[in-house]
């Protein structure tokens, strides 16, 4: 009697793993580092960087430890880009703009929440200070872009006043010329035309040239 032989299982294709989005919100509003960072031009680096300094917290992490950013992390982000590449500040004076600013956002809920008059005054006093400070630092940086705009409009008074010496040396040296010509002409009236005097724009006048020594 013939031993039966059980056919082989057909070989299945391991069952490819899905690839991990770009995106991958826990729940609605949460997104992955990629989207954000393509969303507002920085770099996952950046955002990592300005997460280990205390700039910004994730709002969650997925189950696979990604960080998670909401509408609030965006916003506080653009704040970060605005103030570090427009308004050039540094990280230090942005860490203390965002420091005053959760103060303020913290002082106003405390205000909200006690009617007692000595503590509603020491809460404006706090806030009062931060915002001092604010001005401060944002005077600070609009007199150092105001003194870097006076230098850059002097040098550019300096070029335009070397522009028009050159221009009217230009001017000055083409009517030479042309004097020239115009007396050469009137000592030879009948005789053989003068050699046509060709000047070059920067070139020294006819009446001035050096004979080569």
């Amino acid at each position: 009697m013939s031993e039966s032989v059980d056919a082989p299982e057909a070989t299945r294709a391991p069952e490819a793993t899905p690839a991990t989005p770009d995106v991958e919100p826990a729940s609605a509003g949460l997104f992955r580092i990629q989207k954000v960072a393509a969303e507002l031009g920085l770099t996952t680096r950046s955002i990592r960087y300005y997460e280990e300094i205390g700039l910004l917290e994730p709002a969650a992490r997925s189950e696979g430890d990604y960080r998670l950013y909401d509408a609030d992390d965006l916003d506080r982000l653009r704040y970060i880009k605005g103030l570090r590449d427009d308004a050039g500040f540094s990280l230090a004076e942005i860490a203390q703009l965002l420091e005053d600013e959760t103060a303020r956002a913290r002082n106003r809920e405390r205000f909200r929440e006690t009617h007692d008059l000595d503590e509603r005054r020491t809460i404006i006093h706090d806030a009062l200070a931060r915002v001092d400070r604010q001005v401060a630092t944002l005077r600070a940086k609009a007199d150092r872009l105001e003194a870097m705009i006076d230098d850059a409009s002097h040098r550019q008074d300096h070029l335009t006043e070397h522009l028009a010496e050159i221009e009217a040396e230009l001017a000055g040296d083409t009517e030479a010329a042309a004097e020239h010509a115009r007396a050469a002409h009137a000592d030879h009236p009948h005789g053989r035309p003068p050699t046509h005097v060709h000047v070059r724009r920067g070139d020294p006048s006819p009446a001035r040239r050096r004979a080569p020594r």
